[in-house]
């Protein structure tokens, strides 16, 4: 990888970790409150959630105007549209685990940084599930195991 696409990779990171801090959604009290619609509902997430849609929005246009990226020879976009049991099943597990938590992988990663011990230990239960989950796909015969070209 050149030094240019390193240095706009970090770039890109801190923007988006500085980005995380700023909206709170490093601070699972803030996010259990967004998502706690029958109660204590506290819908400023939801700005945060327009403004990604908002910026994904304009990167999703950009890419249909562009050959390719910028630092990189193709884009990479999944080509798997399927919904099926699989996909449904993760994501059901990503937002049981989100509304127990209060974290998700992006936020927690950035959160690591301010050294609170419930952060790490998130972030290592995320570890062990990403490895247990490997060690499952690998173990099916013939499973399709979804690794994209990047990985």
């Amino acid at each position: 990888m050149s030094a240019l696409r390193l240095l706009a990779a970090l770039a890109s990171g801190l923007l988006f970790g500085l980005g995380l801090a700023l909206s709170g959604m490093m601070d699972p009290r803030k996010v259990l409150g967004f998502l706690d619609l029958a109660g204590a509902w506290d819908p400023s997430l939801a700005f945060v959630l327009a403004g990604a849609v908002g910026v994904s929005a304009l990167g999703t246009l950009a890419r249909t105007r562009m050959a390719h990226p910028v630092l990189a020879a193709r884009f990479a976009v999944p080509e798997n549209r399927r919904v099926d049991a699989r996909l449904l099943a993760g994501a059901a597990l990503f937002g049981i685990g989100w509304g127990l938590a209060g974290f998700c992988p992006g936020p927690a990663l950035a959160g690591l940084v301010l050294g609170l011990p419930a952060v790490a230990v998130f972030v290592a239960a995320m570890l062990a599930g990403m490895a247990l989950h490997r060690l499952t796909m690998e173990r099916r015969p013939g499973a399709d195991r979804g690794a994209s070209p990047a990985a």
